[in-house]
């Protein structure tokens, strides 16, 4: 499992995580959540923290998942995070990219400041 090095471990001031410590036998796959308008404050904070994160980290190159968080990851697949094919959900070394499009229409303000 790739280790993305100076990678937020956690958005400050809250448990939310970004990475995990070390890879397990089975990964967690990754999987599309429904994101619905009443998610809890903190919640949608944490996903505009990772995804800028990403952002900054990747930009829109292609990256491995490694080490970040699947569930974190999964609130934003399928939208501003999207596979690159071959894609396997259940492996570390899947690849994804962050699509700056979707990201300007969901996030706008990351955009402008990138």
């Amino acid at each position: 499992m790739l280790k993305h090095r100076g990678f937020p471990g956690r958005q400050p001031g809250t448990d939310m995580q970004f990475v995990i410590r070390r890879a397990s036998m089975k990964p967690t796959p990754l999987k599309l959540r429904e994101r619905f308008q009443d998610r809890r404050k903190p919640d949608r904070e944490a996903d505009e923290f990772f995804l800028a994160a990403l952002i900054e980290h990747f930009g829109e190159e292609p990256f491995e998942r490694g080490n970040l968080d699947a569930g974190r990851l999964s609130w934003l697949l399928g939208r501003e995070v999207v596979p690159v094919e071959p894609f396997d959900p259940a492996s570390y070394e899947a690849l994804l990219r962050v699509d700056l499009a979707v990201v300007a229409r969901t996030f706008p303000h990351l955009v402008e400041e990138a």
